[in-house]
């Protein structure tokens, strides 16, 4: 028996890394599982990785597009005959770039991107899904970030987009009260690949650098996997009792944090 047993959960973003750890650990609770991603080659990997597994469908489908999240959601609950959980664990990272080094022509394509994809893309989903969510008492888990809660975890752009995740959660909760719940996890590095804006040139990059474990104060480098318990436990009628609530999953780095940037004389 799991947690999310005979649960319909609709995971978007599900083909990047902790996206598809959430998938793994849904299946493994018990949960019927509809996963989306823009890139089909990614969902493909992911429908391999599970060996066909017959609780799992998979859709190509851009979250940031009100038409995507319509059909997602539309698609799981004609598929599964209902949606239980939404999780979304889509984003982008703007890998640490300071304000002085975005140039100030290119500032607005910049912010547009990272809130589209950080802010927006979760609106749109939770839109789309209120309804069905409302009519089975559903749960809302959205991703956030250690750098929602203290600087250093991105640049100006990434870490302001996860401020403003804490208040979607907190005022969704609020909003949706008592029919849905909504929270989110935070979580802080892992073993992964960032993507990067398009609107700066930016590259995906792996998450982890060099001197990263000694700069956590759990002294370990956390696997995707290991934040699929929190997803699941947000998801779950387990936690009735939650809602409103960002579980910060960081491996200590509120305790300690990171080191600052170096402005150097360049100011």
């Amino acid at each position: 028996m799991g947690c999310l047993d005979d649960q319909v959960a609709l995971i978007v973003g599900a083909a990047g890394g902790i996206g598809r750890a959430v998938v793994r650990r849904y299946l493994a609770d018990g949960a019927t599982v509809l996963a989306v991603d823009r890139s089909e080659e990614r969902l493909a990997e992911l429908q391999a990785e599970s060996g066909g597994h017959p609780r799992l469908a998979t859709m190509a489908a851009d979250a940031s597009t009100w038409a995507g999240c319509k059909a997602m959601v539309a698609r799981a609950v004609t598929e599964f005959g209902g949606l239980d959980v939404l999780v979304s664990c889509v984003g982008v990272y703007d890998h640490g770039v300071r304000l002085v080094d975005i140039p100030g022509e290119r500032l607005t394509d910049a912010f547009d991107e990272c809130f589209r994809a950080n802010v927006g893309s979760l609106l749109l989903c939770i839109r789309a899904a209120i309804e069905p969510l409302a009519a089975r008492g559903g749960r809302i888990v959205v991703t956030g970030s250690f750098a929602g809660h203290r600087p250093s975890g991105g640049g100006v752009l990434y870490t302001s987009a996860k401020h403003a995740v804490v208040g979607l959660v907190s005022q969704l909760a609020y909003e949706l009260a008592p029919k849905i719940r909504v929270n989110g996890v935070a979580p802080g590095v892992a073993k992964t690949v960032m993507s990067g804006l398009r609107s700066l040139d930016q590259e995906p990059r792996d998450a982890l650098q060099p001197g990263t474990e000694d700069a956590l104060p759990l002294q370990t480098l956390p696997h995707t996997d290991d934040y699929g318990a929190v997803y699941a436990l947000l998801g779950s009628a387990e936690s009735a009792v939650i809602t409103g609530t960002v579980v910060v999953a960081d491996s200590g780095l509120l305790v300690r944090g990171l080191a600052g940037p170096n402005l150097g004389g360049d100011l």
